[in-house]
C-alpha cells in the first residue's frame, strides 16, 4: 500500500508520517518513507536516521532531469523516467538510509539560492510512485510539501489513499475543502487526521469538515513537541497512532 500524507504547513505532516511509519515497522512491515518535500530537513531525524542523498542525483541531478522533461514536453511525449517496475529492495543503497525495517529516501532538496523551481522533483516523485510495487508486507508513506502543488504535479496518481493532516486553524479547514475536490478528481480515498487540538479544537474541526472522512484525532502532546523541537527520534507511542495503523492493516488485508 502507498499512502500520501498532505496538509498545510506546520500541521504536523512529518510528525504523523514518522510516527505511523514507526508503528507499522514495529508490526513487522517493511516500510519506505519517501520525503518529497524539497524544504523539509527534519523528517530523517524524527525517524532516527541520517539524511539520504537526493534521489535526483541518481538521474544526473535536477538540471539533467529538467532537461529530460523539457525534451519530452517539446515532443509532446509523456515523461518516462523508469523502464521497469521497482520493489522497495531495488532502491540503490546510496540513495536510501535504513534502520531495522524502515527505509527512507529523499526525492530532492533546494540547496542553493537561485537554483530554480522544484518541478523536476515533482515529476520524479510522480514517476517513482507509479513505478513502485508493494507486497502485502510492505508500506510506502509519502510526506509531501505543504499545500496542494503535488496535486498539480499528479503525485497522488501513484498512491492508494491520501491522508490529510488538519490542525485547528481556518487555513487548514479551507484547504481541506479544496483537497476533497482534488482527491475526488484523482479517484483516491481520503481520510482526515485531526492533529494537535484539545477537546474544543477537535469539536470545532469535526463541525467544520465532513465527519465521514475523519480517521483519527490526535491531541496535543508535550512529549511529542519537545522531541520534535529538539530534532530527536520520535520513540513515542500514542493510542491514536495505533488506531491509524490498525486501519491501514485492515485495508491491506481486505
Amino acid at each position: 500500500m502507498k499512502i500520501l500524507v498532505c496538509g498545510k504547513g506546520g500541521s504536523g505532516k512529518s510528525t504523523v508520517t514518522a510516527m505511523v511509519a514507526k508503528s507499522m515497522a514495529k508490526r513487522g512491515y517493511n516500510v519506505l518513507v519517501v520525503d518529497s518535500d524539497e524544504s523539509n530537513f527534519g523528517l530523517h531525524r524524527q525517524l532516527g536516521l541520517g539524511m539520504p542523498e537526493d534521489f535526483t542525483n541518481y538521474l544526473g541531478g535536477k538540471k539533467a532531469l529538467g532537461e529530460k522533461m523539457m525534451q519530452a514536453f517539446q515532443k509532446g511525449d509523456p515523461i518516462s523516467i523508469f523502464e521497469n517496475k521497482w520493489q522497495i529492495s531495488d532502491i540503490p543503497k546510496a540513495y536510501a538510509v535504513e534502520k531495522g525495517n524502515i527505509k527512507m529516501m529523499a526525492i530532492g532538496k533546494i540547496h542553493n539560492f537561485g537554483e530554480g523551481c522544484a518541478c523536476p522533483m515533482g515529476a520524479l516523485a510522480k514517476n517513482l510512485l507509479k513505478n513502485m510495487e508493494t507486497t502485502s508486507e510492505e508500506m510506502i508513506f509519502v510526506d509531501t510539501e505543504a499545500g496542494i502543488e503535488h496535486f498539480g504535479r499528479g503525485v497522488e496518481e501513484g498512491c492508494d489513499l491520501v491522508l490529510m493532516i488538519l490542525d485547528p486553524s481556518y487555513e487548514s479547514v479551507r484547504l481541506s475543502e479544496k483537497i476533497i475536490e482534488l482527491v475526488e478528481k484523482a479517484g483516491k480515498p481520503l481520510y482526515f487526521i485531526l492533529n494537535r487540538a484539545d477537546e474544543i479544537g477537535i469539536q470545532l474541526m469535526k463541525d467544520a469538515v465532513d465527519e465521514t472522512h475523519i480517521l483519527a484525532s490526535i491531541p496535543s502532546s508535550l512529549e511529542v513537541f519537545r522531541a520534535g523541537f529538539a530534532g530527536e527520534e520520535l520513540n513515542i507511542e500514542l493510542p491514536e497512532i495505533e488506531s491509524i495503523s490498525d486501519f491501514l492493516v485492515s485495508g491491506i488485508s481486505s
